[in-house]
């Protein structure tokens, strides 16, 4: 199956056969969180994304080095080279070290993508801990020429590289366009374009995250970062880069300019970007304010959530989109997602009890080739999700006695239902149960306002009888002032 896997090139615009550099082995870098809040749905996008591609690779048998970076330092406000330090402006705000909120926000990060069972990458570098790696990259790009120091901070000549390379391979951004849309006055910018972006910034007085350089103390620019820790982890050059839409410029752009002037050729294989999420058609992110972060998912703690969702539900709305499509969130999306993800865990528990016949009726074979070819067609997940359910068609077909499978094509009927659904989807067996979906909370409300309509009426042994029955299977109620709450007790 490796030769017919197909990636769409962000660089090409086109789909392309996967060759990786070196055979049998893939190295992969995604940009990680900037960890300055809580992680949100946005973030979860690109990160199952990927653990989609990563599962599905090391599923080709392809030894895959799995680099995911952690932003602590030197993403300015606005994604600009002027501003303050998104992670140290929170500290500000917190009145804790910068570090500290990184850590807590990392952490909080993990614990989220744990929920969501997202594979840990093979390597997780921080910017604050490749500092070194940093000033040597920005070095070498001095030493080519592409790039020169102002007032002790250090910008990338973008000019002078469209002259040598050509600029804007990558987002289609025209130079001259870019420069006539964002001139300055002269004198008024250390920059000599307007265009040209910061390696290294001479931090100010006040600025409370800054290293020693050559050239001032000061701190990374943000770019600069994934082009030092994807080169020190994966080499000068390696098959995928991965990341959000919203990265494609100008980070990545600039991370095409840094790699190509410093080694003289482009790093990255294989570009690839998921699309965004939307709030009513408009992106989710922390800098819009219309995020809504994963524990609030989990909780139901937000406005905009009609009640709380497992965090299988949230990676399986997630798969439901290829990711390269736009996935608009709303409570009626997650509810079918739930829906749809309880079916095939029911289908899942009925299939490890069926019984097989003299006879197949369902070829298996074409059903797993189909799976395959939908994952090999660009990691599409929504047609694999589609085979998925088709096989539950063949399961629910067996059971009602109307198909049949041998014992052999039965067996394999179970190892791949597995492998496509927990191994590469990702689900976690242990979100099988309808609790873990949110089904068991509907069904208690349910069940506690019949109980509360009979002792409103005074009908005692009804209610008396709704509690004893609860127990039985389990479940404690307790009358409050605040209402009746509910918990179930393991035996």
């Amino acid at each position: 199956m490796k030769e017919k896997l197909f990636v769409y090139n962000t660089l090409t615009k086109k789909k392309e056969l996967f060759i990786p550099l070196h055979e049998g082995r893939v190295g992969l870098y995604v940009c990680g969180p900037t960890v300055y809040g809580e992680p949100h749905l946005g973030h979860a996008r690109p990160a199952v994304t990927f653990d989609l591609i990563f599962r599905y690779l090391q599923h080709l048998g392809y030894k895959v080095r799995y680099v995911r970076n952690i932003t602590d330092v030197g993403h300015l406000e606005n994604d600009a080279d002027e501003g303050e330090d998104k992670i140290a402006k929170k500290a500000r705000l917190e009145q804790l070290e910068p570090m500290e909120i990184a850590q807590f926000y990392i952490d909080s990060y993990h614990m989220a993508m744990d929920a969501l069972n997202v594979k840990r990458p093979s390597i997780e570098p921080r910017a604050s801990g490749h500092i070194i790696e940093q000033i040597e990259m920005v070095e070498k790009i001095i030493e080519k020429g592409y790039a020169y120091v102002s007032n002790g901070s250090v910008y990338f000549d973008v000019v002078k590289f469209d002259a040598d390379f050509g600029y804007g391979k990558l987002s289609g951004r025209v130079l001259d366009e870019l420069l006539a849309n964002t001139r300055t006055l002269d004198g008024q910018d250390e920059k000599r374009n307007a265009a040209d972006f910061a390696l290294w910034k001479k931090a100010a007085p006040e600025h409370i995250m800054k290293w020693n350089s050559p050239w001032s103390l000061g701190f990374p620019g943000w770019h600069i970062e994934c082009t030092a820790m994807s080169t020190k982890y994966l080499g000068e050059q390696f098959d995928i880069h991965g990341g959000g839409m919203d990265l494609l410029f100008p980070h990545h752009e600039s991370e095409i300019c840094q790699s190509t002037a410093a080694n003289g050729i482009e790093s990255v294989k294989y570009w690839m970007h998921n699309n965004m999420i939307t709030i009513n058609g408009q992106k989710m992110g922390k800098s819009l304010g219309n995020f809504i972060t994963l524990n609030e998912f989990f909780n139901g703690s937000h406005a905009l959530l009609d009640r709380k969702y497992a965090p299988m539900t949230i990676r399986f709305f997630v798969l439901q989109a290829h990711y390269r499509g736009t996935l608009d969130f709303s409570n009626e999306a997650l509810i079918a997602a739930e829906k749809g993800l309880s079916k095939l865990y029911t289908a899942a528990e009925t299939l490890q009890k069926l019984s097989p016949g003299t006879t197949s009726t369902e070829n298996i074979q074409a059903w797993i080739d189909r799976c395959h070819e939908a994952m090999n067609d660009d990691f599409n997940s929504p047609k694999l999700i589609a085979e998925i359910f088709d096989a539950t068609r063949i399961i629910n077909s067996i059971q009602q006695g109307n198909s049949s499978l041998t014992e052999s094509d039965l067996e394999l009927l179970k190892e791949n239902f597995n492998l496509f659904f927990y191994d590469i989807l990702g689900m976690k067996r242990e979100n099988q149960t309808s609790e873990s979906l949110g089904t068991t909370e509907e069904l208690m409300n349910v069940i506690l306002d019949i109980r509360q309509n009979a002792k409103t009426n005074k009908n005692w042994e009804i209610a008396d009888a709704i509690r004893n029955k609860l127990n039985e299977i389990g479940i404690v109620i307790k009358d409050t002032k605040e209402g009746t709450i509910w918990e179930k007790i393991t035996r």
